[in-house]
């Protein structure tokens, strides 16, 4: 089945990612006038929260009852990608996230997405560690506490860029020996 739960959730992330980066970066348009700014952080952390919590219930979904698919598999990592992307693009542009920070994540993220299809035309499947699962949470947090402008967000920020850094370069590693092997 083509359009299956997960499915359905994976494209309600995509269709949320510009929903939040909407709320971040057009808070001088006239719609938004007489909201004050604080309701447009708790509308886009709101957004966020709902697409995040769709990324643990689409694989948990999928797996549980046997519903991965060809689809699945492209468009998981795609609203993923579409939902980090517009956070952290939307938390630059209203100086929130550091510009240098935003690049290595998103370089990263890339990088690691070009070496996933490599290893899939190759017929590997190199699964997400437990430090990229680290890492997913902790520029989630980073996010959050952004998008809320919270104390300690930039804190925040830094440290998932080491994790992101880090868990790259674990996935370099373990994709080397597959090769290799």
């Amino acid at each position: 089945m083509i359009l299956n739960l997960p499915n359905f959730l994976a494209i309600v992330r995509i269709l949320l990612a510009p929903l939040m980066l909407w709320l971040l970066v057009e808070r001088d348009s006239a719609l938004f006038a007489s909201i004050h700014m604080s309701w447009l952080d708790y509308s886009a952390a709101l957004v966020f929260v709902i697409a995040s919590i769709t990324d643990g219930f689409d694989g948990f979904i999928a797996r549980a009852w046997n519903q991965q698919s060809t689809l699945g598999a492209i468009l998981d990592p795609l609203a993923d990608k579409m939902l980090m992307l517009a956070a952290f693009l939307g938390l630059m542009v209203i100086d929130r996230a550091n510009v240098w920070a935003v690049y290595l994540i998103l370089t990263r993220e890339f990088f690691i997405t070009g070496i996933r299809v490599a290893a899939a035309s190759k017929g590997m499947d190199i699964k997400a560690s437990v430090w990229g699962k680290i890492k997913t949470l902790l520029q989630m947090f980073a996010i959050g506490f952004a998008t809320m402008d919270w104390p300690y967000a930039k804190t925040l920020l830094w440290l998932a860029v080491a994790m992101t850094l880090y868990s790259g370069f674990e996935y370099i590693v373990s994709y080397s020996k597959k090769v290799r092997n």
